[in-house]
């Protein structure tokens, strides 16, 4: 593992050029009460930069701005704010580069998966261009022949949108843009891990022309008490919040005191089934992505590989064979393929998990501890034998970690599969694309891949069912969550 801890200059005058402060009403200014939070590597434990922290006034601040601006920004063409929209796409891809590298630093995974991020982040800037005006109503007469129907869809309003560390800009991107599409106001609230990205998309967005208090950003170190209020709020029409399902279903609860519109993209325990017709080495290959796609801190990371009984040995073998071969190390690194967990507390967490499960009668085939030295590393980890009822089964690992346990037909498949009460996404490899479509049919989840380990795209819809959320980002469904309906009954011309 490489142990270079000193900031390059190159990544010294990035982080120079990072805004610190807080935005709103277009401005970048100090919190009210002058505190900072600081925000550190996760590969060194070192302080990258300290940003304001927002408290209760600074967040109130931001919500006037946003009520503010809400009228003139819904009122603004739509091929106005496409255009806004589609200028962001590209300055974000002209600063690809900065982008990836500020990711890495604040999150710690390697480069080249930064560089993914950031161009899957992007697409959500350019598909809700091409959306923003393309949202229909429609007009036609009632079945009675007595009155005309005109249905128009309009901007939700102010929007409170809460996004995970895990992927920084791309949570971001994934609620800005839509609400930026529908005509939305809104207030940004990134994880204070990670919210370094997040500064930098803002200022790239005033910068493609976005209106003063369309965006608010507010990063803080007590995200309860600054957004709080802000949901009790009754100028606040929308919460969007992406983590974990304890804490959306506390969301949840305060958003019902004014009947919020919701959006919910919790935790997710995402099963990869592998049957026995299916091709190894394809299989293995989408276990590797599925898998250790940012580490495994992902909610769409395979959580618990269900192997046929037949083939469940050579595919283990197979598996830890690539999980073994990953060089851990600062992902700024060439040769680095997995970066270190956000934290002690989520290391320490995954290796509680790791632990129960030995203790229990599972064997580690590779991996199976924390990595000593600085920075939060973890040892790539696939653990065969792991007995029913697991907590590594029932909670999800967000860790390079891959526990395999067998089934023995279809059925006991998807029995396991759905034992769960999430079902966000699962993974399904098999030759017998009718088996696919049945497993489509069976396995209760709001995303599945069939023969394929990531699946997430900025047009195709992402959510879950069960305590794995409520609606969906991206795709045409996407901008709908930032629109309410609404009916107007008129005479008919005809016969009036």
């Amino acid at each position: 593992m490489t142990a270079a801890t000193e900031l390059t200059d190159r990544e010294e005058a990035l982080l120079a050029g990072v805004p610190t402060g807080l935005l709103i009403n277009g401005e970048w200014r100090a919190a009210a009460s002058g505190k900072t939070f600081d925000v550190e590597d996760p590969a060194t434990s070192k302080v990258l930069l300290k940003l304001a922290d927002a408290g209760v006034q600074d967040g109130a601040a931001a919500l006037d701005a946003a009520v503010a601006a809400a009228s003139e920004w819904a009122a603004t063409a739509p091929r106005v704010r496409a255009e806004i929209l589609r200028r962001g796409f590209e300055m974000v891809m002209a600063r690809a580069d900065d982008f990836a590298l500020l990711m890495t630093l604040e999150m710690g995974k390697p480069l080249a998966e930064s560089m993914g991020e950031v161009k899957y982040g992007a697409e959500f800037l350019r598909w809700f261009s091409e959306e923003a005006s393309r949202s229909f109503g429609r007009y036609s007469g009632n079945p009675e022949g007595t009155q005309q129907i005109l249905v128009q869809k309009k901007p939700v309003g102010p929007c409170l949108l809460i996004t995970p560390w895990n992927f920084p800009l791309a949570m971001a991107t994934r609620k800005i843009a839509p609400a930026i599409a529908a005509g939305c106001t809104m207030v940004l609230k990134p994880a204070n891990l990670t919210p370094l990205s997040s500064q930098l998309f803002a200022q790239v967005m005033l910068e493609a022309g976005l209106p003063d208090g369309v965006l608010n950003v507010i990063a803080t170190s007590t995200a309860g008490a600054v957004t709080g209020p802000l949901i009790q709020d009754p100028r606040l029409r929308k919460l969007s919040f992406t983590g974990s399902t304890p804490v959306g279903r506390r969301l949840l609860e305060d958003a019902s005191t004014n009947v919020l519109r919701t959006s919910m993209e919790l935790g997710g325990n995402a099963p990869f089934l592998v049957f026995a017709d299916a091709d190894l080495d394809a299989a293995v290959e989408g276990a590797m992505a599925a898998k250790m796609r940012n580490m495994g801190e992902a909610c769409t990371a395979a959580n618990r590989f269900l192997v046929h009984e037949s083939v469940a040995e050579e595919f283990a073998e197979k598996f830890a064979a690539k999980m073994g071969a990953m060089t851990l190390g600062r992902g700024t690194e060439r040769d680095t393929k997995v970066g270190p967990l956000i934290d002690s507390k989520s290391r320490e967490k995954v290796h509680s998990l790791v632990s129960d499960a030995l203790a229990e009668g599972a064997t580690a085939v590779v991996g199976g501890a924390p990595v000593d030295g600085p920075g939060y590393f973890y040892q790539p980890t696939v653990l065969t034998g792991v007995k029913p009822g697991a907590r590594i089964l029932g909670e999800e690992i967000f860790g390079p970690v891959a526990p395999i346990v067998t089934f023995k037909n279809e059925d006991e498949a998807v029995e396991m599969a759905n034992a769960s009460e999430y079902g966000l996404v699962a993974y399904v490899f098999t030759k017998d694309y009718a088996r696919g479509l049945r497993m489509a049919d069976r396995i209760e989840t709001g995303m599945m891949g069939l023969n394929a380990g990531v699946i997430s795209n900025a047009a195709a819809p992402f959510g879950g069912v069960k305590q794995s959320g409520l609606g969906r980002e991206g795709g045409l469904e996407g901008i709908a969550e930032y629109q309410y309906t609404q009916y107007v009954g008129m005479p008919n011309p005809h016969t009036v």
